[in-house]
């Protein structure tokens, strides 16, 4: 497949090619929760993806944070500084005594 001319999958669209040519060799194709939730992300909409474990809602959240975080770092305009805050909902995680 020739990453600079095909897009792995249409949900990939938007992404830099090295993410997703990088998504489509490690992980095939994006799952129903991340087709849907990243259009929305992209929108800057608040966005709550709920879904069985193990569907790549965490990985739906990243993915759509790290790919400005490397255009910026490819055009040498990464500031030094947190632009990304994620918080996780520990609830499910975490066992009650």
């Amino acid at each position: 497949m020739d990453f600079a001319r095909e897009i792995p999958d249409a949900a990939l669209a938007d992404f830099h090619p090295l993410l997703q040519r990088w998504f489509a060799t490690r992980l095939g194709r994006p799952s129903e929760p991340q087709r849907a939730g990243w259009p929305l992300i992209a929108q800057g909409s608040d966005v709550l993806i709920v879904a069985p474990t193990g569907s790549g809602k965490t990985l739906a959240a990243f993915l759509a944070c790290l790919d400005p975080l490397l255009q910026q770092a490819l055009a040498g305009n990464l500031d030094d500084q947190t632009q990304v805050l994620y918080v996780s909902p520990w609830r499910r995680r975490c066992s009650a005594p």
